[in-house]
């Protein structure tokens, strides 16, 4: 009888307490409905505001991902002040968590912040070609932490943007047009000038070659088995390209046309007999 008149004790006490905080629990759970209903809101009213306005979307993500887990923050704090945490107790928790946190995932902060410089200084776009970290691909997406490319293979090339802030970076895209350089070697023994009006003709006859600045041809080394030339044009970047294998298949097969040797790699190598005292050498090429 004893444990049983506890039982009904503790039972009473209990389901008072529990009557007195059900308020407070249920204007809790209301609070917590409501505001994430009204974030979602707020955040496809400035998911509209982007779209109106045509601003980069790598912004768009970044500004909508940021407003949306900081609002869901603030959410959350004010719903545990509701059901009776101190404020000051949260505070202090918080911090220190935040603290721990940014201790172990300081990597993670650091490519937080790489992810703001991108947003602020915009050395790229999405849809944009750039080189970085010895990657090469096209920017598909940038988050808060990493950057994402799809490289000419058709691999998905994940950067962080901490160390993606911190190297070269090289956007192929952004001036909308690139200037090529072709090396062809010749041999010695071949008339240089007529190479080059035979190469400038290739390169100014193609349409989608820019005719200013005009293309064209500069020897740039007298290499060990070869004259070497330069062919030098611009195009737009999605002509780039074409232009550049074309113009390399058609330059061999126009200069073996005309006679003009494109040499090969030789090398000289001497025997020598060292059972002959007389040192007689032997040369094969």
């Amino acid at each position: 009888m004893k444990y049983l008149d506890n039982w009904e004790t503790y039972a009473t006490e209990y389901s008072d307490k529990f009557i007195d905080f059900l308020p407070s629990l249920l204007y809790a759970i209301f609070l917590l409905v409501f505001g994430l209903w009204l974030i979602n809101i707020f955040v496809k009213y400035i998911r509209k505001f982007f779209d109106k306005k045509d601003y980069d979307e790598t912004l768009e993500k970044f500004v909508t991902t940021l407003t949306n887990w900081t609002l869901k923050i603030i959410l959350f704090i004010l719903v545990i002040t509701k059901l009776g945490v101190e404020t000051t107790s949260l505070v202090a928790i918080i911090g220190a968590a935040g603290l721990a946190i940014g201790l172990a995932l300081q990597g993670s902060l650091s490519n937080f912040a790489g992810g703001v410089l991108i947003i602020i200084l915009k050395p790229f776009k999405i849809g944009d070609f750039i080189e970085a970290q010895g990657v090469s691909g096209t920017v598909q997406e940038t988050s808060l932490f990493y950057t994402k490319l799809t490289t000419f293979g058709n691999q998905l090339a994940v950067i962080p943007n901490g160390q993606l802030t911190n190297d070269n970076i090289i956007n192929y895209t952004v001036e909308g047009k690139r200037k090529d350089a072709i090396t062809i070697g010749i041999s010695y023994d071949s008339n240089i000038k007529e190479a080059k009006d035979i190469l400038v003709n290739l390169m100014t006859e193609q349409e989608k070659i820019f005719k200013d600045p005009a293309p064209q041809v500069v020897v740039t080394e007298l290499a060990d088995s070869a004259v070497n030339l330069s062919l030098r044009f611009w195009a737009y970047n999605e002509d780039f390209w074409d232009c550049h294998w074309y113009t390399i298949e058609e330059a061999k097969t126009r200069l073996e046309a005309a006679g003009v040797g494109i040499p090969f790699p030789q090398r000289d190598v001497h025997f020598y007999n060292h059972s002959d005292k007389s040192g007689k050498e032997e040369g094969i090429s």
